[in-house]
């Protein structure tokens, strides 16, 4: 019968670890009972339209809502005219008795609800203009005035306005497979975005009594029907943004001659309204990849400035399968342009700005546009569009196809403080990669938030990580997002909220979701079984609408990565990381039992007690062992482990047989409630370091404690959890043994 050795481990030096208090109370949430329980409670239970696997399944559908629109920008009034011819294609098993259509520009109408669903306070210090505004002039004649809708035959169709959705009462219900084709003729005047807010309007510049207009919801937009929500149609409170078709556009956006304009889609008159040489500068900015061409010059839009012309030109877009248009406009715009080389093809990276913005636009807004879609793009699909655009516009941040508005400007000197510089490089990556998500990748913005702001900031972060610059990221990495998820409970949601529910937007919308992929890419999954599964789900879902259970279900599918335990964490519920060290205990090698053993039982092997000779590890009696004690595991001082080597190690495996001599048992406790590997580092006596790596699956049987017994040749003098800081883990004085003494603030 083979001789089975047998290590006993006895406590030699109890070196506990000290337990502090911990930051906030122990947080347990709504799922305590069993965190890596499966999610069939939370998911929706797939079916035809959406598979089990996270990809489209084989009955998914998706309408279309093809647009022909015509526009008119009265630049001295401030206000925007226009009429439109929408066909609407049911694609979908459903017989429709109305249409849904989207007014959003009604959130800033007199009679929007918006303001009144706000608490208020009086502010005892007020600047005169906020005064006067709240409380002596009359609130602003904005939103929608719908002139008519009509069928294809320009019979009235019968509609009503509720807020901010219009429903067009069919007058025979769709079928499925049948277009329906309506127009509409409206008009509203434009805000001023800078003193009534919104996402769109225009920036007045006092010097020059121009203006610079980026126009967006400004037209009735189809809502979303799906196999989801039926009709998605929310109203637009403010802060959820929007969920729209695809489709196809053709717009025609007559302005003031000497505006410069900038548009979703290609333009498709560019001889009509470009001079000579500027066509000469587009043609030449086709071919340049190294650095943007400038094509209306700062002299040119200086002396376009001064002109006010009466007379009208009208620019042409054409755009194929996008979900919404935007447009950029104005007499003070400089224009560059650069050519982007992909892996499949070549676009465009365009920036239009003031004079106000120079140097820092025309020295870097193009080239991060180009960086941006690259980098995108290696992590998700090659850019489908023939170009984005990067508009100045101060104070704002707002994207969408192809066109994106972004603030950060130099001082009236020119200078550009690297706060601002960084700021407005970051609001460009983001806006610009909110092509990806969610103009490509459509997610429902008006129910889930995070699966634009949060998959695009942690997009944002990858790629400003990628220039190489050490870019200072606002949002990413796992350290910054501990203050919020400290914080108090009573102000946290979970990430699977709507967003106008939510207390700390920012936080919860863009930071936590993007920390969590952070995490999953860096610390738990790999980069390798990341990237993979991030773009399976991105190629599975462009051009198509995805919900949260798909995009969960895709990581897991391409992966082979259990996460439901942290999607349950970390999007579900607002459990927080706390992971601490609870105590340290260190033992050495004897050839004798010692007193510590009296109550230690031999455990029963297989075939009954183990007997015979032993190996014992027994503690020591001083936080220091006695030199003389310390003993490595020497096969010739303990003869039924000589033996069990020489009957069944081979000759390399004798002489590759490690020789420890130090004995640590580590536990490890969780205060918080949210599931995570535990990531430790081991420093020896000579100030070298080892790191271990221990999966979210060893709190499975223990949602409290987890140990761990570490077999050393060298003394350890410092155990440290996360000393990268991967994990959020929100109080770091319980991660280190021995304990270290915090400084104080002066100090």
């Amino acid at each position: 019968m083979k001789k089975i050795a047998l290590l006993l481990l006895f406590p030699v030096i109890a070196l506990a670890q000290e337990k502090p208090a911990t930051v906030a109370p122990k947080q347990t949430g709504r799922y305590d009972t069993n965190k890596f329980s499966q999610m069939y409670d939370l998911l929706a239970t797939p079916n035809m339209y959406r598979s089990a696997s996270g990809a489209p399944g084989p009955a998914y559908y998706q309408q279309q809502a093809d647009y022909k629109i015509d526009i008119e920008l009265d630049d001295k009034n401030s206000k925007l005219m226009g009429s439109e011819t929408v066909t609407y294609t049911n694609n979908s098993p459903d017989t429709l008795e109305y249409l849904w259509v989207q007014l959003d520009q009604n959130q800033q109408a007199k009679t929007s609800q918006t303001p009144l669903a706000e608490s208020q306070r009086i502010d005892q210090v007020l600047p005169t203009e906020k005064f006067a505004s709240d409380y002596l002039k009359e609130k602003p004649d904005r939103g929608f005035h719908i002139e008519y809708v009509k069928d294809v035959k320009g019979a009235p169709l019968s509609y009503t306005i509720n807020q901010t959705m219009m429903r067009i009462n069919l007058p025979v219900p769709m079928k499925p497979g049948t277009k329906f084709t309506f127009s509409t003729k409206w008009w509203y005047n434009i805000n001023n975005y800078r003193k009534e807010g919104g996402r769109s309007g225009y920036e007045a510049f006092e010097k020059d009594d121009n203006k610079i207009y980026v126009i967006a919801q400004f037209y009735p937009r189809m809502a979303v029907y799906n196999d989801v929500e039926g009709w998605q149609n929310m109203q637009f409170w403010g802060t959820g943004e929007f969920a729209l078709p695809f489709g196809n556009f053709d717009v025609n956006i007559t302005v003031p001659a000497d505006h410069i304009i900038e548009a979703t889609g290609e333009l498709t008159n560019r001889a009509e309204v470009f001079t000579p040489e500027q066509l000469k500068r587009y043609e030449l900015a086709q071919k340049t990849f190294d650095k943007p061409v400038v094509i209306v010059t700062q002299e040119e839009a200086t002396a376009a400035e001064k002109g006010f012309s009466d007379k009208k030109k009208t620019w042409k877009f054409s755009a194929k399968n996008v979900r919404d248009f935007g447009i950029a406009s104005s007499r003070k715009f400089i224009f560059d342009a650069m050519a982007v080389k992909l892996s499949t093809k070549t676009v465009m990276a365009t920036s239009v700005y003031p004079k106000e913005a120079n140097p820092l636009w025309g020295e870097t807004s193009t080239r991060t546009v180009a960086h941006t879609l690259k980098s995108y793009s290696s992590h998700t699909f090659d850019y489908p569009y023939p170009k984005a655009v990067s508009v100045s516009a101060e104070d704002q941040g707002m994207e969408y196809p192809m066109i994106c508005w972004n603030f950060g400007r130099p001082d009236e000197n020119g200078v550009t403080s690297e706060q601002v510089k960084n700021g407005m490089i970051g609001v460009i990556i983001h806006e610009v990669g909110h092509n990806f998500f969610p103009m490509i990748v459509n997610s429902d913005e008006r129910q889930w938030s995070w699966m634009d702001e949060g998959l695009n900031t942690f997009m944002q972060y990858m790629a400003e990580q990628e220039m190489g610059t050490n870019f200072p990221s606002r949002r990413g990495p796992a350290k910054n997002i501990v203050p919020y998820m400290s914080g108090d409970q009573k102000f946290l949601e979970p990430i699977m909220s709507n967003s106008e529910t939510i207390y700390q937007f920012g936080n919860n919308a863009y930071g936590k979701p993007a920390t969590g992929l952070n995490i999953l890419r860096e610390t738990i999954m790999g980069r390798e079984l990341f990237d993979h599964a991030f773009k399976v789900y991105a190629n599975r879902w462009k051009f198509k609408h995805p919900t949260p259970e798909d995009f969960f279900r895709t990581m897991e599918d391409a992966s082979a990565v259990d996460l439901d335990w942290f999607v349950r964490g970390w999007f579900y519920s607002t459990d927080f990381v706390d992971i601490g060290l609870e105590d340290v205990k260190q033992y050495y090698v004897s050839e004798t039992a010692t007193s510590d053993l009296k109550d230690v039982k031999v455990r029963r092997g297989r075939f009954g007690t183990e007997k015979g000779p032993f190996v014992y590890l027994v503690s020591g009696q001083n936080t220091e062992v006695n030199p003389k004690d310390k003993k490595a595991l020497k096969i010739e001082d303990v003869k039924l482990l000589s033996d069990y080597v020489d009957q069944n190690l081979s000759a390399e495996e004798k002489a590759n047989m490690k020789a420890p001599k130090y004995f640590y048992e580590v536990t490890f406790n969780k205060p918080g409630g949210m599931i995570m590997p535990i990531l430790v580092e081991l420093t020896y006596e000579d100030d070298t370091k080892e790191s271990f790596k221990y999966p979210a699956q060893i709190w499975r049987k223990s949602n409290d404690t987890a140990r761990k017994v570490y077999a050393t040749q060298k003394a350890v003098k410092k155990i440290q959890i996360d000393p990268k800081l991967e994990t959020a883990d929100i109080d770091v004085t319980n991660n280190t043994w021995p304990k270290q003494e915090e400084k104080s603030k002066f100090e």
